[in-house]
């Protein structure tokens, strides 16, 4: 007889008990459309524990489960209202940090100082960071409190929700340190419900199909994703890459279902295309410039012969700039007659460059040499000359340019899609990661906001100014400088 077939008597009433515990912990609470006046009176006792913090694990993993059932069971109005408990509610004593800073500048030997140093960083954590800390005793207390924060981010908006986003923000970041993501391969036996996340957090190029996805997962193609012990099913941010043999230039070719699979091994050049954040609650926590680093490092453990690694980017704010300069008479008055016609033939000039490059990539009109010129030496100065503060005006552009990459070269109707014309007039860039160099780009920019971009790039941007001087030039006078 095989007597482990059925448990023995203790056994099974030991398992009934902890699936009871964590039923009865975990169970959701019945809330109307509109919590009633005692739901709320319960809430306030429960924040007004947890922030407290005096009791045992067990009383605590019950009070912030009941918080979060409440939560999650209840409708937006009543969401809004409980972050906005949580931001009046559970604020820093201010008499009592006054206090500590008295005593901490009052001190009178370098003991006491500590000791006063100590108290006084303790009054400044406030109990809303004490009860958002006990989220993580829940099984899946992490996941919900980045689902919450996502809520906030629609919801809470204005500066009374401030201390809140601090706080959580604060928090993750601890949370989701390098140190603690592991990173993995996705490939196309990953469970289906992996997969079908990839589809619906793809923020770059739309997954289309499953085939589409089959394609990106091909033994030529790698997407890596970190993943959080307390969220082991959820990617919260993931690259796709492209093993080639030179520099991509077209994402549509890149993605292109019918072209041929190239073995791994005789590939020289990894395209990185997409990086998409799949937790919206994680914004700001910085991972993706750990993530290329280690998809690098690991590429050239899986793939010694990778010689060149690039990106294939969008740039997502360049037409909305050009819309704004096109807007300014001057502006458009400094361009080459043949220029000025195109952008008068539409009722406004970004319509105008729409329809040419449609009508380019559709066939009917033939290459505008003039068009892509003037449109490719924009980019350059939209890429290494605009910024906000000291930052690049680009949002792709920061990031890989404070990740040590250089600005390498700007490609022509890269992106033929109809949101790939409206968002960048179809101009795509690649970014070059280049190892010997990303440290000591990622140093300059550091320090004075220096931009690393080839001398190809660097040449683009002096033709346009070149084209500027002479547009504004009047007949027979000297050279000046345009600005």
């Amino acid at each position: 007889m095989n007597l482990e077939l059925t448990p023995p008597v203790h056994k099974r009433a030991g398992a009934r008990v902890v699936a009871d515990f964590w039923k009865r912990l975990l169970r959701p609470v019945a809330v109307n459309n509109d919590a009633p006046a005692r739901a709320w009176e319960r809430i306030a006792v429960l924040l007004t524990a947890a922030a407290a913090a005096a009791d045992g694990e067990t009383r605590a993993r019950e009070r912030i489960s009941e918080l979060l059932a409440f939560y999650t069971g209840s409708n937006d109005a009543d969401k809004q209202r409980l972050l906005e408990r949580f931001c009046t509610d559970l604020n820093v004593d201010e008499q009592a940090v006054g206090r500590r800073i008295r005593q901490y500048t009052e001190a009178a030997t370098p003991a006491a100082r500590t000791a006063a140093e100590g108290q006084l960083v303790a009054s400044l954590e406030s109990p809303r960071q004490r009860v958002l800390q006990q989220f993580n005793l829940l099984p899946n207390g992490v996941h919900a409190l980045v689902d919450l924060r996502a809520d906030l981010q629609r919801l809470g908006r204005g500066d009374a929700f401030l201390a809140l986003e601090q706080d959580l923000l604060r928090l993750f970041r601890g949370w989701f340190d390098v140190g603690f993501l592991e990173l993995k391969r996705i490939g196309w036996s990953a469970p289906a419900s992996l997969l079908e996340k990839l589809i619906r957090y793809e923020a770059v190029h739309e997954i289309k199909s499953w085939s589409d996805l089959r394609n990106r997962l091909d033994s030529d193609r790698r997407c890596y994703a970190f993943f959080h012990g307390r969220m082991p099913d959820e990617p919260l941010i993931f690259v796709e890459v492209a093993l080639v043999r030179e520099v991509a230039t077209n994402v549509q070719t890149l993605l292109d279902e019918t072209q041929p699979t190239l073995a791994p091994e005789q590939a020289t050049t990894a395209i990185f295309y997409s990086i998409s954040n799949a937790q919206p609650g994680l914004r700001g926590v910085s991972m993706g410039e750990f993530l290329i680093k280690r998809v690098v490092q690991q590429l050239l453990v899986d793939h010694p012969r990778l010689k060149t690694f690039a990106t294939l980017s969008p740039i997502p704010g360049f037409a909305k700039w050009m819309e704004k300069r096109l807007a300014d008479p001057a502006c458009r008055a400094a361009l080459p007659a043949e220029l000025r016609r195109l952008l008068d033939s539409a009722p406004t000039p970004a319509d105008a460059i729409y329809r040419a490059l449609l009508q380019e990539v559709d066939g009917d009109l033939p290459r505008q040499p003039a068009l892509q010129a003037w449109l490719k030496a924009e980019c350059a100065r939209y890429l290494l000359r605009e910024k906000s503060g000291r930052l690049p005006l680009d949002p792709v552009g920061r990031f890989h340019f404070s990740n040590g990459a250089c600005l390498g070269q700007i490609n022509w109707l890269a992106d033929t899609s109809r949101r790939g014309l409206r968002q960048s007039f179809g101009l795509m860039v690649n970014y070059l990661y280049r190892l010997k160099e990303i440290e000591a780009n990622h140093q300059a920019y550091a320090r004075d906001g220096s931009l690393a971009a080839t001398s190809e790039v660097e040449r683009l941007l002096e033709e346009g100014s070149t084209t500027r001087r002479r547009a504004t030039q009047p007949a027979g006078e000297s050279k000046r400088k345009y600005e």
